[in-house]
């Protein structure tokens, strides 16, 4: 049953990153939702083409997207569809390839199945809990590193205070950064700040299953379908290095928790 559902949905997902791709670098319009945070056309587009999908495989779900008005009923429910329809909608909208549709399906406070569909990089990454994780079908493994200093992190530019770790290429969907880790190509990624469960839900069971330790930057247990959809900040990484990073970022983090 878990790999006729997970089928379903990463076919699902994936026909909507097909409608995507079919007009990336093309003309649509886009704006800005609030400074800073930008939207597209094809961000509303594909959040309906998700729904119609979605719920038609597990009508009894509930629905938390980016681009959808939120409502309590989804707190009720025994599921919960949570859903980016474009993850790094900024590289998206820029003609760059580091964005993907992310959908996960949330039960229990937990991530049941993840799918992370990035065409421009002819990447699908899929998981259903307890059965491993895949990018393209292949299984991926989280990598086996024990020392923070070197390990490689998604970044442009690394704070003076992590000057001993390694830059790697940054796409701009937190998703994609996240599976990066799952695959053993990133060895750590931390966000220190508010953000939303639809970024990071899918992506995170990905990781797990891939073998990485995944927490909140706190180092907490993450729990999806919160009450407002948020959460604070995420730690991926290889396990040998877990609380090593939590250690060292429990400072930045105590300070950047506060708002």
């Amino acid at each position: 049953m878990t790999d006729t559902l997970l089928d379903a949905v990463s076919a699902a997902v994936h026909d909507a990153a097909l409608v995507a791709m079919a007009r990336w670098r093309g003309e649509f319009a886009s704006w800005d939702k609030v400074p800073g945070e930008v939207v597209c056309e094809l961000d509303l587009e594909l959040d309906a083409l998700l729904r119609d999908r979605l719920f038609a495989i597990d009508p009894e779900a509930g629905w938390l997207s980016e681009e959808t008005a939120d409502s309590a009923e989804r707190l009720l429910g025994p599921r919960v569809w949570v859903v980016d329809p474009i993850d790094g909608t900024r590289d998206f909208v820029r003609g760059r390839r580091g964005w993907a549709v992310s959908v996960a399906l949330v039960e229990g406070g937990r991530s049941i199945i993840g799918v992370l569909d990035a065409p421009a990089r002819n990447e699908q990454w899929a998981a259903a809990a307890g059965e491993g994780a895949t990018r393209n079908g292949v299984s991926v493994h989280a990598s086996s590193r024990t020392a923070l200093s070197g390990a490689r992190v998604p970044a442009d530019v690394l704070p003076k205070a992590d000057a001993d770790l390694v830059p790697v290429e940054r796409p701009n969907s937190i998703a994609l950064r996240i599976a990066m880790v799952a695959s053993g190509d990133a060895d750590l990624l931390a966000a220190l700040r508010w953000g939303y469960e639809w970024d990071i839900a899918a992506a995170a069971l990905i990781a797990e299953e891939a073998g990485a330790t995944v927490t909140d930057a706190l180092g907490r247990t993450l729990r999806f379908n919160s009450t407002k959809g948020e959460m604070f900040g995420v730690l991926a990484c290889a396990p040998g290095i877990h609380a090593a990073a939590v250690e060292r970022l429990a400072t930045r983090a105590a300070t950047a928790v506060i708002r």
